[in-house]
């Protein structure tokens, strides 16, 4: 863990500086969901962070981490969305300007969260959006925060992992330095949010497993851990309804899912949305196609059943609830083609 490019030191820091900014999520429980996987589940809600997901921990530290004099200058990212809106939210708390390069194929109700924000939006096509955002920094002098591989934005993504091991230790009344969880089950895209619940996590509870859920039609980390090396997207781009997952692993948070994650679990497309939809209906809360995935994993994964005891305590990040609406009889209609779910 010394030799990776986050610390647990850099993420404590991390929950210091966005403290004022941003949501402490709740942890849930449903005892529905445990019956159904043989475990003691915990969900962390970051569906309820400001903008809809737990883009906003990692944005708010890297802005707040700008000199005065950087951050005049305002910042520049590019996203499909939830880390769009993050930045937005973030550059408007230190009233900065903010630059978001967005892919035209990006939901309209993403694009409209980010201007709603006050931040300027740059659509391109999805394979020129890096490109465009550098240009456009060098241009403007802004500062460049990149969606998943930015130190300072992986440390602010592993303040989940300190609430949510703080909240669940409090809720099963443990002792000072217990173990919290058995498992941590973590969406997998660029893989921001992994790597700082890695530093976190792991950190604080060396022992404690962390696997990761990737869409298979957007693998590229399930095939980059197993290559030992960064791969990209099959036929050159990705193939899912989780676009929040569709970023390829970088240079920094690559180090963490090869050397701390300890497998990545892929799910098909209608077991997302049948992890979606169980959602909607036990726990009455909306969550976007990304945080579908986790559940999938545990809910209807035969993989992770194989490795992980039953009565294990397992954590799942519902990472977001940014849906686009206009799409919901489409993924309805995906769930029901899940042969493993039961509605």
């Amino acid at each position: 863990m010394s030799t990776l490019p986050v610390q647990l030191s850099d993420v404590q820091a991390a929950a210091e500086r966005i403290r004022p900014y941003i949501i402490r999520t709740p942890v849930m429980t449903c005892s529905t969901f445990d019956d159904m996987s043989n475990y003691k589940l915990f969900f962390k809600c970051e569906n309820f962070q400001k903008g809809g997901a737990f883009k906003a921990r990692g944005a708010h530290n890297a802005v707040f981490s700008a000199s005065d004099e950087q951050a005049s200058k305002g910042i520049v990212t590019h996203s499909s969305g939830n880390h769009a809106q993050a930045c937005a939210l973030a550059a408007r708390a230190r009233q900065v300007p903010a630059n978001i390069v967005m892919p035209d194929t990006a939901p309209q109700v993403k694009k409209n969260a980010v201007r709603g924000y006050g931040a300027n939006v740059i659509e391109c096509p999805p394979k020129e959006r890096d490109a465009v955002a550098k240009k456009l920094a060098s241009e403007t002098g802004g500062l460049l925060i990149h969606p998943s591989n930015n130190v300072q934005v992986i440390a602010g993504q592993g303040t989940v992992a300190l609430e949510l091991l703080e909240q669940i230790a409090v809720m099963r009344q443990l002792n000072n330095g217990e173990k919290p969880i058995d498992v941590l089950v973590v969406p997998l895209g660029g893989g921001g949010l992994i790597s700082g619940i890695c530093a976190a996590a792991k950190g604080l509870f060396p022992d404690i497993r962390i696997i990761a859920a990737e869409p298979s039609g957007a693998d590229d980390g399930f095939r980059s851990k197993a290559a030992g090396e960064i791969v990209t997207h099959r036929d050159g781009h990705p193939n899912t309804i989780g676009d929040g997952l569709c970023t390829i692993l970088g240079s920094n948070t690559f180090q963490f899912v090869r050397d701390c994650v300890e497998e990545i679990i892929t799910v098909e497309e209608c077991e997302i949305a049948a992890g979606m939809r169980y959602v909607f209906e036990r726990m009455k809360l909306v969550i976007e196609p990304s945080a579908g995935t986790g559940m999938a994993a545990v809910l209807l994964n035969k993989r992770f059943q194989e490795i992980v005891p039953p009565g294990s305590n397992v954590a799942v990040i519902l990472c977001g609830g940014n849906i686009d609406l206009n799409r919901m009889s489409e993924y309805m209609e995906l769930a029901v083609e899940c042969k493993e779910a039961t509605f």
